[in-house]
């Protein structure tokens, strides 16, 4: 993809539109949020998420997506499973950290954001990875405003968790969001400052730190879609879709 060429700069009425489809996301994965407790199997997650879409006259854009095509419509990563693990019959157990990534279609604009949490009682290395790796979407969104260039948010967000002793993964990125999931620009999470391309008003970016623990190299299992790590150290994923302003960064997948 030409990611410079395919950045859609949105109208107020546009954003407004994406607000909605991402307060709707938000609340999908608050139901999720709710169910994470040791039993639980994944699949249980991907159908609390589904029924609030329904609800609502939406869909994922998940679903379907790629080759193969992705079969669910939230992706479930356990562990050292960094983005993209698939729901099925796995039972989350104490200790566990999950990270839920869901995206939502309304009225043909995409809400897409990501947490990663706890199942009861959580090591102090993964707390720290998870308070670390929430830490740098915000640092990284602090950075999204007029004059600075996507490489001014890529170098914040690694300069923050590398400075924290984790790794920024290096093969999956942020990216531009609107009427498509994959829009322009491309928001690596490691970068040069004063790079990239100037953020301008009426951009709509969603920002996802992945962070690892022991490498920041990663490899794909057999089912085509589940992203690990290297060494199979713990993983953590945040996102948030991001709308640059004349002023503050504004947040649209939020309640």
């Amino acid at each position: 993809m030409g990611w410079e060429r395919d950045i859609r700069i949105k109208t107020p009425a546009e954003i407004e539109r994406m607000r909605a489809a991402g307060r709707l996301n938000a609340m999908a994965l608050a139901a999720v949020r709710e169910l994470l407790q040791p039993g639980v199997t994944t699949a249980d997650l991907n159908a609390a998420a589904e029924e609030v879409l329904r609800k609502h006259g939406a869909y994922s854009p998940f679903k379907n997506y790629g080759h193969p095509p992705y079969p669910a419509s939230i992706c479930v990563s356990i562990n050292e499973e960094l983005v993209h693990g698939i729901p099925g019959k796995r039972k989350l157990k104490e200790g566990d950290i999950v990270s839920v990534d869901c995206g939502t279609v309304l009225d043909g604009y995409v809400g897409d954001s990501a947490f990663t949490a706890g199942v009861g009682e959580i090591s102090p290395l993964a707390r720290k990875l998870l308070e670390v790796t929430e830490q740098a979407l915000y640092v990284g969104i602090a950075m999204m405003r007029v004059g600075n260039k996507t490489g001014d948010v890529s170098a914040a967000i690694q300069q923050f968790v590398e400075a924290n002793g984790f790794h920024v993964t290096r093969q999956y990125t942020g990216h531009g969001v609107g009427r498509s999931m994959h829009e322009g620009p491309q928001v690596p999470n490691y970068g040069t400052p004063g790079t990239g391309i100037p953020l301008q008003p009426g951009m709509t970016i969603a920002l996802e730190p992945m962070v690892l623990v022991g490498t920041h190299r990663t490899r794909v299992l057999p089912d085509q879609w589940t992203v690990i790590s290297a060494d199979r150290s713990l993983t953590a994923h945040f996102e948030h879709s991001v709308a640059v302003t004349e002023g503050e960064p504004l947040i649209l997948t939020v309640l």
